[in-house]
């Protein structure tokens, strides 16, 4: 046995405190090598191909016997530096475990091994330094092969000086600095030569002239263009409802809503497809992506849907998906930014690049979480297709906040605006302004014995608030106004509570709590009256309400409510000034259905009370709010609306050597000459413009209305002429062309015309006491304002 005196423990002991800092040694090399590998050859692996495996390195750097030889080196040694740290760890761990009369015995065993223990790490790095060495030695030959190869055509890859390609050298140097800021261009194989440089933004981009001497036919492949479809009207929702998905309490409420109202789909389709008689109508293939869904987006509204939360875009997104679908086309439903990804082609990387493969969709239907999902993701590609997208926007976006430049320059951008679209791209749930296309939604729509059965069922006294969260109830006033109806009719609601009874709600209303949407509509059924405390804006209940045979009764605004006055329009795309809770209630419909007034003003308030007391009314919905007026509209859109054609190089109207107008008879406005050829494809069709000059601070959207017309942004460029003031009797003592939302347009005083500049701002919304504005106006079918009489 071998004694060992107390200095030998000790310095045994201090040996085994060593190995820790010597495992993290061993472990800093074996790391070291690895980084050293992976910076050397990390750009062989940026530059693979698409059809490369991200695992594979390039055939020609290490594909070698001499190459496979040292990675078979490399794994040697890193494999003897696992087996040394784990004898390392065991010889710790046992330390560990046993002290006292064992100590001597594991002390001399230890000296042993840890004699050779500076031999070893100096043969390691001995070695790494080696592999090294070789590694740099093959990078270079592989550097010198590749210029070799790419000698011949050096000349080739210098960014050329083409007038078509305007921007070619300066994306080149935009690539040189920042090509690896994006792994989407190593995806594409971007490797950081000039050549690779050039391929992308000839190939995949189109900043810069294809190379002559690439092989072109795989660049000048188009898709095959398959044959059409026709589309048919379908008369089961079955399979939309599994495309619609589940998960989200809002999917499954849209799908309620879609499956509850498939007969009557099923009915308007039969209807319309009589109307249309043999117009062919080819299926689209459409995606729909609901962005305010996405958790990217914070989806908000799916835990509010039992809750009371509003309901109202949900009820809308679940109506368009109902009518594309019924309609016959083809369709795609993406409610996460990853199903999104995957539908548009988008390559890895943080979306600086085009999609990997032409837009499979004829159109896109989103909404403004959705556009900017889109533009981060598809790169180039957003600018290039972004005239197919449809945005369904609630409250509507007027040209002046669209126009990025514009807007920026006059006070006009806003969070939710400057996408430099066709404003008709924007569809909204009530036709607040013509500038944008109405999509609206459906309400349930009552045959001739169900109004019956309603009419004999009506509780003479009984009124239903507006308003299904506590929040709402939270009004100033409304117990002065509350008084009085309480004091003549019986007042029910419909508050959200999961245990105790809201305190906002007044102990004399009888809440019913959330109700489930059949046994809301037949709260409805039985109702006199509907009233609504201001909030929330423009929402489907009202409509559902008289559709039911209640009288709708709703606050007027005095001011109106805009941007600039209240908190909830602050922001939105639009300076609309709202007179009432429910435009479209008090402008389309009217009394006796509908009653707005002065809630401040409790005699006015009272009066109405008494008045609709004695009113009668029968059930009424708006023919453009069935399923029949919905089919018809988005028949009509799909069919005629088309934001990609290519618009000529100067406005239309503007030289044109012989006027299509003529003076009316009594030459107050314009009209489409008879003997006038029609302009091909435009839609609506020109025969049906008329052209007021509007009095000083009139909106265009008001002066058509004052003629029982709707204002038509498309006809703008047919008037944007010094021609068209001329035949009007308006004199121009100078003509300017400048880029404005309210152009064209007289100013006041003077007699200066001024035509638009710029496509994109002709607006039918707008005034200003100094222009008399040039409108133009349409006609429209009756219960169906989106339409001109000829345009279906």
């Amino acid at each position: 046995m071998i004694t060992v005196n107390p200095d030998g423990k000790i310095m045994v002991r201090r040996c085994l405190v060593t190995l820790r800092p010597f495992r993290l040694f061993v472990l800093g090399i074996g790391f070291f090598t690895l980084c050293f590998l992976m910076t050397s050859l990390g750009g062989q692996f940026s530059a693979r191909r698409l059809g490369d495996s991200p695992f594979t390195i390039r055939t020609e750097v290490l594909g070698g016997p001499e190459s496979r030889g040292i990675l078979r080196k490399m794994s040697d040694l890193l494999e003897l530096m696992m087996k040394r740290m784990d004898t390392l760890a065991r010889l710790e761990n046992s330390s560990e475990l046993h002290r006292a009369a064992s100590d001597t015995h594991l002390a001399a065993d230890r000296l042993l091994p840890g004699a050779g223990l500076m031999e070893r790490i100096q043969a390691i790095a001995q070695n790494v330094s080696d592999i090294a060495v070789k590694v740099d030695q093959i990078l270079r030959h592989s550097l010198l092969l590749h210029s070799k190869v790419s000698e011949g055509r050096q000349d080739q890859c210098e960014a050329p000086s083409d007038p078509k390609f305007p921007d070619c050298s300066g994306k080149v140097e935009w690539m040189r600095a920042r090509w690896t800021s994006d792994p989407c261009y190593a995806f594409f194989g971007v490797d950081g030569t000039e050549c690779s440089f050039l391929i992308y933004l000839s190939e995949v981009e189109w900043f810069c002239p294809p190379l002559p001497w690439r092989n072109q036919t795989k660049a000048q492949m188009a898709p095959k263009i398959l044959p059409r479809v026709q589309a048919v009207f379908r008369s089961n929702l079955s399979h939309l409802l599994e495309l619609m998905g589940s998960g989200k309490e809002s999917l499954i409420f849209m799908k309620k809503r879609a499956k509850r109202l498939t007969s009557q789909w099923v009915t308007a389709a039969q209807r319309l497809a009589q109307k249309l008689g043999d117009i062919q109508r080819d299926q689209k293939q459409i995606l729909v992506h609901i962005g305010f869904l996405t958790e990217e987006s914070g989806d908000v509204f799916s835990p509010r849907v039992l809750k009371g939360g509003p309901l109202g875009e949900m009820v809308q997104w679940a109506d368009i998906l109902a009518a594309l679908y019924i309609l016959g086309h083809s369709l795609r439903v993406t409610v996460s930014l990853k199903e999104l990804q995957s539908n548009l082609g988008v390559p890895p990387g943080r979306g600086n690049c085009p999609l990997t493969m032409p837009l499979p969709f004829d159109l896109i239907y989103t909404d403004y979480h959705g556009l900017q999902q889109m533009k981060q993701h598809m790169g180039l590609s957003f600018r290039k297709y972004r005239c197919r997208i449809r945005v369904i926007d609630t409250f509507g976006t007027e040209p002046a906040y669209n126009h990025e430049e514009y807007a920026t320059l006059h006070g006009y951008r806003t969070n939710w605006g400057y996408w430099n679209l066709n404003p008709k791209q924007f569809m909204t749930m009530f036709p607040h302004t013509p500038d944008n296309s109405f999509m609206g939604f459906v309400s349930e729509e009552l045959n001739e014995t169900e109004k019956q059965l309603i009419k004999g069922g009506k509780a003479s006294n009984m009124a239903v608030v507006y308003g299904k969260e506590a929040s709402i109830w939270k009004l100033q006033g409304k117990e002065k106004f509350l008084a009085i109806l309480n004091k003549y009719m019986e007042i029910h609601g419909t508050v959200y509570y999961e245990s105790q009874r809201p305190p906002e709600v007044p102990a004399f209303v009888k809440n019913h709590g959330l109700l489930p949407q059949p046994e809301f509509q037949q709260l409805l059924r039985k109702a006199k009256l509907f009233i609504g405390f201001g909030f929330p804006y423009e929402g489907p209940a009202p409509l559902e309400a008289i559709a039911n045979g209640c009288i709708f009764l709703q606050s007027r605004f005095s001011p109106p409510h805009s941007s600039l006055n209240h908190e909830f329009f602050r922001g939105k795309p639009t300076s609309r000034e709202v007179f009432s809770q429910h435009p479209y209630a008090e402008n389309f419909i009217g009394k006796p259905h509908v009653w707005t007034v002065d809630y401040n003003n409790s005699e006015e308030f009272e009066a109405a009370i008494k008045a609709i007391l004695k009113t009668q009314v029968d059930p009424y919905l708006p023919y453009e709010y069935t399923c029949e007026g919905m089919l018809e509209r988005i028949h009509a859109y799909i069919q005629h609306q088309d934001f990609c054609a290519v618009p000529g190089s100067t406005l239309p109207g503007a030289h044109t050597s012989r006027s299509p107008f003529v003076l009316a008879p009594n030459a107050t406005h314009l009209e489409w000459a008879r003997n006038a050829s029609l302009v091909p494809g435009a839609w609506p069709p020109a025969h049906s413009l008329r052209a007021w000059l509007a009095a000083p601070g009139r909106a265009c959207t008001d002066a058509c209305l004052d003629h029982g017309l709707i204002c038509e942004p498309s006809f703008f460029p047919f008037l944007n002429s010094r021609d068209a003031f001329l035949k009007l009797q308006v004199p121009c003592d100078s003509t300017e062309w400048e880029m404005h939302h309210l152009y064209p347009a007289l100013a006041q005083p003077g007699q200066e015309c001024y035509l638009q500049k710029e496509p994109l701002l002709f607006s039918c919304a707008g005034a200003s006491t100094k222009y008399q504005r040039l409108c133009p106006c349409r006609d429209f079918r009756k219960g169906q304002v989106a339409l001109c009489q000829g345009c279906l």
